[in-house]
């Protein structure tokens, strides 16, 4: 009996089904999020670039193959990369594509640091530009551990800050009365903390950071001149005095795409203990 010949395995078809799950499960990982389309693949992108598939100088994929690639339509791959130009990431040349820059910039610049003084040195150099407020609230919002109202009441501050000329946060603040008579010119000409720390170091007894992933609202993506919902980290920083009473309570809103947050998970705990 002659035995019947095996059929090899049509890897061509075994390609194509795994592309097509491929495509079905990025399509609804796309379609989970509020975030326009053109951003969220500006976003991969972004990361190609930045873990180095997309080498300084290399040429990006066609429109057509990102088309294909992504299952997106034409228009939100032109948007994607007109973002990344606007970038800096890459550039554009009619007639012979998209390439990446042949120096990328340092985008996740802005380290939210762990602790108050060095927080206070980071920020010190930005450019706050206030913004009035015709109805400011009275009094901030206090969460557990934020201490108690100043009887003092406080000065209400709202900026947009800027770095080399971008915009990339946009901060409410609410500074103890007390303290901001102390110096206000110093408050109105710099960003707040380092002007409260220099002044109060003394007498702050607790400081907390508490930090969420949000999207930008209407005002915020006006300002920070970003997307609606663009992804945005959400910073709400209070600093008690030794009396229990919060002298400085801030809600900041950064750019998501410039912001990274270093841990040291070992820091004040011996080595080897």
């Amino acid at each position: 009996m002659i035995p019947a010949k095996r059929r090899r395995p049509d890897r061509g078809a075994s390609n194509n089904a795994r592309k097509r799950t491929k495509n079905a499960s990025l399509a609804r990982a796309f379609g989970r999020s509020r975030v326009p389309l053109y951003i969220q693949l500006a976003g991969l992108l972004r990361r190609r670039i930045e873990d180095g598939a997309f080498g300084p100088g290399q040429k990006l994929p066609t429109l057509e193959g990102l088309e294909r690639e992504f299952q997106v339509a034409r228009v939100t791959v032109r948007q994607a990369v007109d973002l990344l130009v606007k970038e800096g990431l890459v550039w554009s040349q009619q007639g012979k594509g998209t390439f990446v820059a042949r120096a990328v910039p340092e985008r996740r610049w802005l380290r939210l640091a762990n602790d108050l003084d060095s927080l206070a040195s980071i920020v010190a150099v930005n450019v706050p530009k206030f913004v009035t407020v015709a109805s400011p609230p009275p009094l901030p919002r206090l969460g557990p551990g934020d201490g108690r109202h100043s009887p003092a009441g406080y000065r209400y501050l709202r900026s947009v800050q800027y770095r080399d000329g971008v915009p990339f946060a946009v901060v409410s603040v609410h500074i103890d009365r007390a303290v901001y008579d102390r110096a206000p010119e110093e408050f109105l000409a710099h960003t707040a903390l380092p002007v409260l720390v220099h002044h109060e170091r003394a007498r702050i007894a607790h400081a907390y950071n508490t930090v969420t992933i949000g999207g930008a609202d209407p005002e915020v993506a006006e300002y920070l001149r970003v997307p609606l919902n663009a992804p945005t980290a959400e910073v709400h920083c209070a600093i008690v005095n030794r009396s229990g009473l919060a002298i400085y309570v801030a809600d900041m809103v950064y750019r998501g795409d410039c912001v990274r947050l270093d841990v040291d998970l070992l820091k004040g705990a011996g080595v080897g203990r």
